[in-house]
């Protein structure tokens, strides 16, 4: 029954305008995503009413928001994949797209810290689902032979929102008008609601007598989800545990004083162009390499450009955003790779329920550990080395790529 859908189904002609749709949510979710990531140095300490605040007390209070928005990422991807699998892929799209869009656009109104940390936590729950949700619905639309290249592109589109982050740090300097931006996906939710069709897979699924004979931890199950919630999972903690903290740490490294506005925007930029020509590369390196051999490959690149970018510099220099855009380059192989490759690991029926453990357990663990980040910048002497035990991450990627011979 399964292969009798999946054919059909690839068979169909293919909606542009639904993958327009995921683009459009994809990207200005990476943008929602990072855009408290570049700001943070200049909206705690408005928000706390104080001029200067130490870097040990940014990172504390900035710990809090961090979590609070990876808290709910998580949640957000484990729960709307969870509603996914039960009332389509198109109704939940368009849910997530409104919910971080209304989340990101009240951040502009709030009036201290702790309000902030709930319209982040909200905000990390749509994009949670929406990164999870628009990778499963292009998944089961899209023909085998380009899918890998398909997904890649929409991989691209996450940091095409960010380098829009970097725009907006440069654009604007006062942090309240560029969270604004959340009427966009606002609206692209209202164009989702009246346009966007559903994936045929999951209709011809739900009325397969087969549907239910396939529960998320059966045998056939069990290891896919275990290796992908070890592999993303793992991943994802050195990603965001490096990524978010960059522009605070490019601060840290400028003299004091120097405002560093150019600087973070710039950074940012650069992270989110490597990661749009890595994310265009993954699709190509699986076709070439096969999927294990790019996760390899990538891992590997992770965790040594990790090492050499927070070893080797103790002051700003024109350096640092060479080694940037090459670790942002693996980080985009990285994520088009495994946006490719988890959901099909899964039968439809619980494809988005199971993605979505592999996509989010892990932001679990990243969310606890980035309460330790003011302690660690205190006993390891300084950020840099705080986000040098992040690249550890890699590592424990790269093994479970090794041992994982599936595919």
């Amino acid at each position: 029954m399964y292969k009798a859908i999946h054919t059909r189904e690839v068979s169909s002609k293919i909606p542009l305008w639904a993958f327009g749709c995921c683009f459009i949510s994809y990207l200005f979710g990476g943008t929602a995503a990072t855009l408290m990531s570049v700001y943070l140095p200049v909206a705690i300490p408005e928000l706390l009413g104080e001029t200067r605040i130490s870097e040990a007390r940014l990172g504390e209070i900035g710990a809090f928001v961090g979590a609070a928005f990876l808290y709910g990422w998580g949640l957000g991807g484990l729960l709307f994949g969870w509603v996914s699998d039960r009332i389509g892929r198109a109704k939940s799209l368009t849910l997530v797209t409104g919910l971080y869009g209304t989340a990101t656009l009240l951040t502009a109104f709030v009036p201290d810290w702790y309000s902030l940390m709930v319209c982040r936590f909200f905000a990390g729950m749509g994009i949670g689902g929406v990164l999870l949700i628009s990778t499963v619905y292009i998944s089961e639309i899209w023909p085998v032979s380009s899918r890998p290249i398909a997904l890649g592109i929409l991989a691209v589109a996450f940091p095409i929102g960010i380098v829009a982050t970097g725009g907006l740090n440069v654009l604007f300097e006062e942090w309240r008008q560029a969270f604004w931006l959340g009427l966009i996906p606002i609206g692209t939710a209202l164009a989702m609601s009246l346009w966007l069709p559903e994936s045929w897979a999951w209709g011809a699924s739900k009325m397969a007598s087969t549907a239910s004979k396939s529960p998320l931890w059966s045998t056939s199950n069990r290891y896919n989800l275990l290796m992908g919630m070890v592999i993303f999972g793992s991943v994802l903690i050195g990603l965001w545990g490096i990524f978010s903290w960059i522009p605070t740490w490019i601060q840290s490294l400028l003299p004091e004083g120097q405002s560093g506005q150019q600087e973070r925007g710039f950074t940012m930029m650069l992270l989110g162009s490597g990661g749009i020509v890595g994310g265009i590369l993954s699709g190509f390196l699986i076709k070439k390499l096969g999927v294990r051999s790019t996760l390899i490959l990538t891992f590997l690149g992770c965790a040594i450009l990790s090492l050499i970018l927070f070893l080797t510099n103790q002051h700003f220099s024109q350096l640092v955003y060479i080694e940037m855009a090459c670790l942002s380059l693996f980080f985009g192989i990285s994520q088009g790779t495994l946006s490719s490759y988890i959901p099909l690991l899964f039968p439809i029926a619980v494809r988005a329920t199971a993605t979505g453990f592999c996509f989010n357990i892990g932001r679990f663990f990243t969310a606890t550990s980035v309460f330790f980040v003011g302690a660690m910048v205190s006993f390891l002497g300084g950020l840099g080395n705080a986000l040098l035990t992040f690249s550890a991450a890699f590592v424990v990627a790269l093994v479970g790529a090794i041992l994982n011979k599936n595919r």
